[in-house]
């Protein structure tokens, strides 16, 4: 009557020796990635667009001249000197890649807010939140 015990102990023993830890998942979602498409100067500037302009805006550039994009362009450069020295220092685009990354994030936000908030009183229930992310089927 021993021998089945110490053989189902030995199996369980030998099941937790060999289990693995499940992977730790981060509670805080880290800065999104500045673009997704592949990064390669290469062969094409549409990874810096995306993340110097946003997303939104980099696909409006596309469908403009050249002298428009210029334009364009001048009147954002504008906008990243802070300091107004008529320069651009790399702590200067730095600001401007993240306020334009988070520009998108904040725009996202707020179209997914609307699309949850269906009676409009800026507050999501959770019946507008269940019935707008899984319908009417709960």
């Amino acid at each position: 009557m021993r021998f089945p015990w110490l053989l189902l102990s030995l199996g369980v023993w030998a099941l937790c020796g060999s289990a693995k830890p499940t992977e730790r998942k981060e509670r805080v979602v880290r800065e999104a990635p500045l673009s997704t498409r592949e990064h390669d100067d290469a062969q094409s500037f549409d990874y810096d667009h995306d993340a110097f302009l946003g997303a939104d805006e980099a696909k409006s550039f596309d469908q403009l001249t050249p002298e428009e994009s210029k334009e364009r362009l001048g009147k954002i450069v504008g906008k990243i000197d802070e300091d107004g020295d008529g320069f651009v220092t790399v702590e200067e685009l730095k600001a401007w890649i993240k306020f334009a990354q988070k520009r998108w994030i904040y725009e996202d936000v707020e179209r997914q807010w609307k699309g949850h908030d269906l009676n409009e009183d800026g507050l999501v229930s959770w019946e507008e939140y269940k019935n707008a992310t899984y319908g009417y089927i709960l």
